[in-house]
């Protein structure tokens, strides 16, 4: 009996362990769409951090018309860029890594440009068609 209960006892510790190392097999959830706010509300010469999914992405608006968003990740070491509105260019804290306004690396370590992903403003709305799924979009109503 005394066997049983620490036995028992050792396996209540091990499980939990072992399904955090391990955990089950399920999917990311398919994101068609990630709401932005209001197009009023950005600004020219500003940009925001949208989450799409588990995703982060820059939706910058350039000009009243004239709007991009790339991946927020950094092309280094995944870090979260942001945008530098003075010099107008993406920035990446992490290792001072800075993009241009077409995702190309100005300066810094990051080995690649940033994955673009066309916006275009239908109306009052912003739609923002990704890059990694065709069907995505951000929403900016």
């Amino acid at each position: 009996m005394l066997g049983g209960g620490f036995s028992a006892s050792i396996l209540s510790f091990l499980y939990p362990a072992f399904r955090f190392l391990k955990p089950p097999q399920t999917g990311e959830a398919s994101v068609n769409e990630a709401p932005a706010g209001k197009v009023d509300d950005l600004k020219p010469n500003t940009a925001k951090i949208i989450k799409f999914g588990a995703r982060p992405v820059l939706l910058m608006r350039l000009t009243e018309t004239e709007w991009k968003a790339y991946s927020a990740v950094c092309s280094h070491l995944n870090c979260t860029v942001q945008f530098n509105d003075e010099k107008r260019q993406i920035w990446c804290a992490c290792h001072n890594g800075f993009y241009d306004l077409n995702g190309r690396v100005v300066s810094g370590p990051p080995p690649r440009p940033l994955d673009l992903n066309p916006a275009h403003s239908p109306s009052r709305n912003v739609v923002q068609e990704m890059n990694w799924r065709p069907s995505e979009a951000i929403l900016v109503s």
